[in-house]
């Protein structure tokens, strides 16, 4: 029973990484707020990893994390708020994620040898034909929906940057605590943030309720609980079914979305969107190696 509501929290929670973006960009830059929110998730996890007495890398592998945590929180969460910020719906963005292991196995077989099934190659495949149904509409229109060609290739990038985190993640890091990488890796993508910060030089921060509430919840809701949730959740029903759940989060996003700020998907796009989470699961069945990742949004 418990993981029964585990996992339904899990989903819920994770649902609301770009819907939070939605939410308060309109209220402050997202380079700061996501300074802001990746340092005080630094000093959590940190503060957490003293507490359990887990050692901190040096050296190499302290590099290791921090490159990390550079693209999978840094990049990755920049350059998809800022996405989110110029129009790109929060449900699209949390689609465009879902893809991110799937490329974590199309890149592993040109950069670290590895052979995938035709399952897998065929399930790419289905999933960008349905990514494609899925933004052109919204490239293609004018007025309000419109998405531009600026923000579709920071999404993508975004997402790139994600895989390459996620690949450093498949080496000698894999082992470490989770409190402990997840506290250096943080720290890697607060400097990210706070570089972009510094070079966009935007310093909006209206104080508004909502504001605060997101950053809140940024950090306990999704990173602390939800990460938590990740957690246990792998190691008590398996990679497999958290990828089961993970197929879940982009369509419950979109329906967050079209409820919080009236995001609607046409039938083109409805179709594109099965289509590419349709595509995620052919890939991620059962013979295909692919990577799962803790990033939220």
């Amino acid at each position: 029973m418990f993981g029964l509501i585990a996992s339904a929290l899990f989903v819920l929670i994770w649902s609301t990484g770009f819907i939070v973006a939605r939410a308060v960009v309109p209220h402050g830059a997202p380079e700061l707020i996501l300074a802001i929110r990746l340092t005080l998730t630094t000093l959590l996890l940190g503060g957490a990893a003293l507490y359990a007495r887990q050692g901190w890398p040096h050296g190499r592998r302290l590099g290791l994390h921090l490159a990390a945590g550079a693209m999978l929180h840094g990049l990755y969460l920049t350059l998809s708020w800022w996405a989110v910020h110029h129009a790109m719906p929060a449900g699209i963005m949390s689609l465009l994620g879902s893809l991110q292991p799937l490329m974590v196995a199309v890149a592993s077989v040109a950069l670290l040898g590895d052979r995938l099934p035709a399952r897998t190659w065929g399930g790419l495949g289905i999933a960008i034909m349905g990514v494609g149904c899925v933004l052109m509409p919204a490239i293609e229109r004018s007025g309000a929906g419109a998405i531009g060609i600026v923000p579709v290739v920071a999404g993508i990038v975004a997402v790139l940057a994600m895989t390459g985190g996620t690949l450093i993640q498949r080496g000698a890091i894999a082992g470490d605590p989770i409190l402990m990488s997840g506290a250096v890796q943080n720290a890697g993508g607060a400097m990210v943030a706070i570089a972009a910060t510094l070079i966009v030089g935007e310093w909006r921060w209206d104080n508004a309720p909502i504001l605060w509430i997101g950053l809140g919840w940024s950090v306990l809701g999704l990173s602390a609980a939800g990460l938590s949730l990740l957690v246990w959740l792998v190691r008590h029903q398996g990679p497999t079914a958290m990828s089961m759940l993970l197929l879940l989060v982009p369509p419950l996003a979109a329906i967050e979305a079209w409820l919080l700020f009236g995001e609607k998907l046409g039938p083109v796009q409805l179709v594109g969107f099965a289509l590419a989470l349709g595509g995620v699961l052919l890939g991620r069945s059962r013979g295909a190696k692919v990577e799962e990742t803790a990033e939220p949004g």
